[in-house]
């Protein structure tokens, strides 16, 4: 019987392991995919530790439901080895990025077309496992993107930051003002986000990030201008300088500071679309709130449809690919370590 090698969950809170399991058989629609690259994102940390910080000394158990070993990782690209009976013969040996965002196929969300809000979702590397192994069973063949002829690396990774980044843009696009756009936080997310905005948007394109050298790699990949939130009076330089604010911004951050700085920077009827999720607590007076009309979305991760859109514009040439490092699978616990201690700029992609 063959065998499949995998990087495991074996114990929250604790380092992964190889571990070495039978090669699974798919049945029906199912797809065995080879993968060839993970990419290793932000949310793969918050699933090792077992909870996500609501702030307060307050956590969200995330451990409920999953059996150990787990295979994280959701960021695929790869080679189909083997399918299920009702799933196409020609797709053995071909080139694809995987979906991963899966829900149940059956309720309200999913028959919207919403597989990324489903409750009882299949989310790969999340509630099934994912990625960071030589193989991965993928629950249906319309799960699969054929990425040609973009590199394997810049692919996998459009399959979460990459959707995630234009899913959040996207909730800014029918903005009847499209004056100017902030990006708050410059990790693999946001870098892709400054990538995406200059083929959605018109208009200059600010970022915002504590890291000198994150805030000098966005103005050599197309920001207009860079700040320092810890800057004195810096929201004050930003306001005059804008004109009052900015009609668009993505925390792509997601944690108390970095949404305490978008909202002091969103200007009058603006929007904030919050997409990190380094965890915290936020609170706002009612008055700013009403006195300011903004509005404030959260966003997770885009709908098989919005990868197929995103897909589609970075194989028509229109996106630039974002600063990447590849890396051994074998070493993701070093990776893990450096993106938790915060080294990482761009995005580490894992390679079999």
């Amino acid at each position: 019987m063959p065998l499949m090698r995998r990087q495991s969950l074996v114990k929250f809170d604790a380092p992964l392991c190889e571990t070495i399991v039978d090669m699974p058989k798919p049945q029906g629609s199912e797809v065995l995919v080879r993968i060839e690259r993970c990419g290793l994102c932000h949310s793969d940390l918050h699933i090792q530790d077992g909870y996500a910080d609501l702030g307060g000394g307050k956590r969200l158990d995330t451990t409920r439901g999953m059996t150990l070993p787990f295979t994280l990782g959701h960021e695929i690209a790869g080679i189909v080895e083997e399918v299920g009976a009702d799933a196409a013969k020609e797709l053995i040996g071909k080139k694809q990025a995987v979906f991963p965002w899966i829900g149940c196929g059956q309720c309200r969300d999913c028959q919207n077309g919403d597989e990324n809000l489903c409750v009882k979702q299949r989310f790969l590397g999340v509630s099934i496992d994912g990625g960071f192994a030589s193989h991965v069973l993928v629950p249906d063949a319309k799960y699969l993107l054929d990425y040609d002829p973009l590199p394997v690396n810049q692919a996998a990774t459009l399959m979460c930051s990459g959707v995630t980044a234009y899913g959040a843009l996207k909730r800014l696009v029918d903005r009847p003002r499209q004056r100017n756009l902030l990006l708050i936080g410059l990790g693999g997310v946001g870098m892709m986000g400054l990538s995406f905005a200059q083929a959605m948007f018109k208009q200059n394109i600010a970022v915002a990030d504590l890291s000198p050298a994150a805030r000098e790699s966005a103005l050599k990949n197309g920001a207009a201008v860079a700040y320092d939130p810890s800057e004195p009076d810096v929201v004050k330089r930003m306001i005059k300088e804008t004109e009052g604010g900015f009609d668009g911004v993505v925390d792509f951050a997601g944690n108390e500071k970095s949404m305490a700085f978008a909202v002091s920077a969103v200007a009058r009827g603006g929007k904030i679309v919050v997409s990190g999720l380094m965890g915290g607590n936020f609170s706002l007076p009612m008055v700013q709130w009403v006195y300011k009309r903004m509005t404030i979305e959260g966003f997770m991760v885009g709908t098989l449809a919005e990868a197929k859109e995103l897909m589609a514009l970075a194989r028509a040439g229109k996106i630039k690919p974002t600063p990447m490092k590849e890396e051994p699978m074998a070493d993701v616990q070093k990776w893990i370590e450096e993106l938790r201690a915060g080294k990482v700029v761009g995005r580490i992609v894992l390679k079999n």
